[in-house]
């Protein structure tokens, strides 16, 4: 068995990109999803048309349709499925592992219903005996895909496994850093997509430049507000998984998060908007996650609150707006 290689569980549009940059670098990477039809239409394209299209696979990624056996192509698992799917995934992968499995995600959110990060449904799942870890930061998956520059935080309270994950991501056009930060890259990677909602309404709505660095900055503060509550370190939330990504959703339509505010924000049915992005649209079920979060821990999040009574109990965009606008003068 090669140690360079690496297992991704996942064939949508962020595991495949994974997987191409990792073969690309030429370590060795087998791609799996849970549908099999699928995986063997992307074995014999060697493309996923689907949600990549016109990249094709560098020779050295390998297409399984077993779980068992992409599971033993390596001793390192990186699970890249949304974050609905993760317990289910999980459950299945825990009676096939390894004993000397590594296990690490790339999904970002939290667990509709719980309200828990990643890394808890993981602990509790496959218990402590695996070491873990997150990989995050500002990326979209077809930039990673075509090879253009790219940067990542690879974040584990292991640091072995975070700087072996982190040399194995790590090439020509992806910088990798380390963390052992873990609470703290998947806060920033959850709530940014609830704000790049809010930032699209807000484009939507046609309220210009002002409106959306304002939104940007004060969105952070939310961020850290709750990370200083739940114990997450600032420096990390001001880092790549944080500010980084928050600005990467926020202000650019290959966000599905921005996407779908522009499409509220300019008059479209939430259904419509949603059915029109054609994939998991990851701040939908976040919003409602985060502001338990925050009523949970009392940290005042009204951004995110407005973007979950948009989704959730049909407010109206622009009256959204006008209740944000309406807030008491206080100090920065």
């Amino acid at each position: 068995m090669n140690p360079e290689a690496i297992s991704i569980l996942g064939a949508g549009s962020w595991g495949t990109a994974l997987a191409i940059a990792l073969a690309a670098n030429n370590r060795p990477a087998c791609l799996w999803g849970h549908e099999p039809g699928f995986m063997q239409t992307l074995a014999k394209d060697r493309e996923n048309h689907s949600f990549l299209p016109g990249i094709p696979f560098p020779a050295k990624l390998i297409i399984e349709t077993e779980l068992a056996d992409a599971l033993g192509f390596s001793r390192d698992i990186l699970l890249a499925v949304p974050s609905h799917a993760f317990r289910e995934v999980l459950l299945n992968v825990a009676p096939l592992l390894r004993p000397d499995a590594r296990i690490a995600w790339a999904t970002k959110g939290l667990e509709q219903g719980s309200g828990k990060f990643m890394s808890d449904v993981l602990e509790e799942v496959l218990g402590t005996r695996h070491p873990t870890a997150v990989v995050s930061g500002p990326t979209f998956a077809l930039e990673v895909a075509r090879g253009l520059p790219t940067a990542l935080t690879a974040a584990s309270a292991n640091p072995v496994f975070a700087n072996a994950l982190a040399e194995r991501l790590h090439g020509d056009a992806m910088r990798v850093y380390t963390s052992d930060d873990v609470l703290g890259v998947q806060l920033g990677g959850t709530v940014k997509n609830v704000l790049a909602i809010a930032s699209g309404i807000t484009d939507g709505l046609a309220l210009g430049a002002n409106s959306r660095a304002a939104l940007i900055t004060r969105g952070l503060a939310e961020i850290i507000r709750l990370g200083d509550a739940m114990g997450a370190r600032r420096e990390t939330l001001m880092g790549l998984s944080g500010v980084g990504d928050l600005i990467l959703t926020c202000t650019d339509d290959l966000s599905r998060n921005r996407r779908l505010g522009l499409a509220l924000g300019r008059g479209t049915s939430l259904d419509i908007a949603v059915s029109a992005i054609g994939q998991v649209v990851e701040g939908f079920n976040t919003a409602r996650e985060v502001v338990q979060l925050a009523r949970k821990y009392r940290v005042e999040m009204p951004i995110s609150e407005q973007v979950f009574q948009v989704l959730h109990e049909g407010l109206a965009p622009r009256q959204a707006v006008q209740n944000l606008l309406a807030r008491d003068i206080r100090s920065e």
